[in-house]
């Protein structure tokens, strides 16, 4: 099982002592921690991702550890950021690729001023992937009883989720120094994009002969949901550093080493043992898509993000423990 591991640990040798050769130690330190955060803000990415593909074939899960890296480091972490930016500064993907190459600082200043348009798009998709698991109403299991209980109940509510994702970025666009349309439009895109992709993996979800076409379908799924859960990350990147080979080389080997562990959940049937680190992943689902929205309002360091979330993880897990011993 652990030889899941041995590509992305070769990769990161190969990778880190590249950024080495060409920074030094200042860049190799920077891509270090890069690989740190870039860990640490998706380890609960790969206990949701872990839930969607064991429902994939073989063939789809390997496809998720290939074909799905490479859509992951240079298509989320690198051409996403510039089509948000492109798209915010009305500016051609051509103009802004250029720039991030030649001119990294301005890159660096554009792609902070579309902070909120990010933001609001990644905070209402991960908002919408936490409530549509807790307002499911066939959930019989819950870890924080008290309240996982009740919001199982609402969930015979139709479109709850919906409703309240979208009552919380109009709130949000009243007390967001940002512009109230630049919120609510890219909210909305958020709330949109996961019901239609969240529609279509349901209808294909199923018989045989439909496998492939599921599997084709989750892996979108789950390649949007890592670009949901690196948004942030990437925002946090260019605050260490604007270099994007250490940006590009940190972040890859961390996304790598995420996915190598979300297959190692599958096999492993880790979630079928730790019945309650499903729930701790998807409160710290929640706890992130509500720093991106804080973040509208108020300055969110990433570390306290990553504690929020580790945090979770780590009581599910302590919880899951518990529970096999009773």
């Amino acid at each position: 099982m652990l030889k899941l591991f041995l590509a992305p640990t070769l990769v990161s040798f190969v990778a880190l002592g590249a950024v080495f050769l060409w920074g030094g130690v200042g860049a190799l330190l920077l891509a270090i921690a890069l690989v740190v955060l870039e860990i640490t803000l998706s380890f609960d990415n790969a206990v949701v991702n872990a839930k969607v593909l064991k429902e994939m074939s073989a063939l789809w899960q390997r496809r998720f550890l290939t074909w799905g890296i490479l859509i992951s480091v240079v298509g989320t972490r690198f051409f996403l950021p510039i089509i948000i930016v492109s798209i915010v500064a009305m500016v051609s993907p051509i103009a802004i690729t250029l720039l991030a190459f030649t001119d990294p600082v301005e890159y660096t200043r554009l792609l902070t001023g579309a902070e909120a348009s990010i933001k609001a798009f990644g905070g209402a998709f991960l908002l919408m992937v936490s409530l549509k698991f807790f307002f499911d109403i066939g959930k019989t299991i819950h870890w924080i009883a008290v309240v996982e209980r009740h919001l199982s109940k609402w969930g015979s509510i139709e479109a709850v989720e919906a409703a309240l994702a979208m009552l919380l970025l109009v709130v949000l666009s009243f007390f967001s120094h940002e512009s109230a349309v630049t919120i609510l439009r890219s909210g909305l895109i958020g709330v949109i994009l996961f019901i239609v992709i969240e529609g279509v993996a349901s209808g294909l979800k199923v018989e045989s002969k439909h496998v492939v076409r599921s599997g084709a379908v989750l892996f979108v799924y789950l390649n949007l949901l890592d670009s949901a859960f690196s948004l942030d990350g990437v925002i946090g990147a260019f605050a260490l550093t604007t270099a994007l080979p250490i940006i590009m080389v940190g972040l890859g080997i961390g996304a790598y080493f995420v996915r190598a562990l979300t297959v190692f959940l599958v096999r492993a049937k880790t979630l079928d043992t730790l019945v309650y680190l499903e729930h701790g992943a998807h409160w710290a689902i929640f706890g992130l898509a509500m720093a991106m929205f804080a973040g509208l309002v108020v300055h969110v360091p990433e570390a306290l993000t990553a504690i929020i979330g580790l945090g979770f993880i780590m009581f599910s897990y302590i919880s899951s423990r518990k529970a096999l011993k009773l």
